[in-house]
């Protein structure tokens, strides 16, 4: 039976609820530490407790769990506590994915505060589940992935709190690409601007044919300000950044893939159920090997191949004293499936 997700038009009880790039060894601690394990502690004593503003309820036979923001003045929340963010933790054959629903329809899911503030909250939510081994990011609205920064809201703010905004969304999209565990975004209808940077900041983008993404900001007199003119070049190229950054225009499902800005394109409303194969074959290795493997990849990117295959080393190392490394081989020998408990 296929997950169901949550209903856009859930509503729960409302509750309250980035540094300069190191160098030398100090990167090989960050890098580790990104990875889900510090240098020196291999496991965390104790599995972190949810915050206080996870909901679980039950949807469908399936475990569910909803992030919540409170809904304060100029947060654009609606009068009974609609949610813009939901997230569930799936079950069955998909236990330990957990999926990220933007689910703003009246705007499109642009990004407002409300919608910013519970993404963030989400993003806190996988990041302490230890059980989570893959996050998907999609959409509940049909037609749209995300419409980018929410402008009716951005003109009402002063153009200190229009460059707070911006920076709160590049600082969410960085927390969302350091997350430890794989992330896939799923881009069924249009990705622009902001929306379009969101999809980038994941590790790999599964892409219905009829989506398409486009930077239209120069167009608006702003540029891509959450990450897209440092993630756009590093994944397409320059010279194809810039110009899709210059020209705004659109791009669809075939060309993206062949860009690069998708890896894998398939017909429309079957983004989902791919990403959702996808996801169960990463849950299938080892989290903590999925851990190290993004950091040494995401971090070695960042530096020379010399101090990369030190991280490399370094990030390989912790792994050989871990329970699940035993495991791995131990099931290999015995030709059955492996039992990893992130040990």
């Amino acid at each position: 039976m296929q997950p169901m997700l949550l209903s856009c038009g859930l509503r729960v009880a409302a509750a309250s609820a980035s540094a300069a790039a190191p160098s030398g060894l100090a990167l090989l601690a960050s890098a580790a530490a990104r990875g889900g394990l510090l240098l020196g502690s291999l496991v965390p004593a104790s599995a972190p407790t949810l915050p206080s503003t996870l909901r679980t309820f039950s949807t469908a036979g399936h475990a569910s769990a909803a992030s919540t923001a409170a809904g304060g003045p100029g947060s654009g929340a609606g009068t009974h506590g609609e949610l813009h963010v939901t997230v569930e933790p799936l079950s069955g054959a998909h236990e330990g994915v957990s999926v990220i629903s933007l689910c703003r329809p009246a705007a499109k899911n642009a990004i407002g505060r409300q919608l910013l503030r519970e993404l963030a909250e989400a993003l806190d939510t996988v990041r302490q589940e230890r059980t989570t081994r893959c996050v998907l990011v999609r959409s509940a609205v049909a037609g749209v992935f995300c419409s980018g920064a929410d402008l009716k809201e951005r003109a009402g703010m002063t153009q200190s709190e229009a460059a707070e905004f911006v920076s709160r969304i590049r600082r969410t999209f960085t927390e969302l690409q350091d997350l430890p565990m794989p992330t896939v975004a799923v881009v069924e209808g249009l990705a622009l601007g902001g929306g379009a940077e969101l999809a980038l900041a994941c590790d790999i983008r599964v892409m219905g044919s009829g989506a398409a993404m486009a930077f239209p900001e120069a167009q608006l007199g702003i540029i891509p300000g959450a990450g897209g003119t440092q993630r756009l070049p590093r994944i397409v190229g320059a010279s194809r950044a810039k110009e899709l950054i210059f020209t705004g225009r659109r791009v669809g499902g075939s060309e993206a893939q062949a860009l690069n800005l998708a890896d894998h394109v398939v017909p429309d409303d079957q983004a989902y159920n791919r990403a959702l194969q996808l996801a169960e074959l990463i849950v299938r290795s080892a989290p903590l090997s999925l851990r190290q493997a993004k950091a040494a990849v995401n971090r070695g990117l960042e530096v020379d191949l010399h101090t990369g295959l030190a991280m490399e080393e370094a990030l390989y190392a912790q792994l050989l004293p871990t329970r699940d490394r035993l495991e791995g081989l131990k099931a290999f020998a015995e030709k059955r499936k492996p039992q990893y408990t992130g040990e």
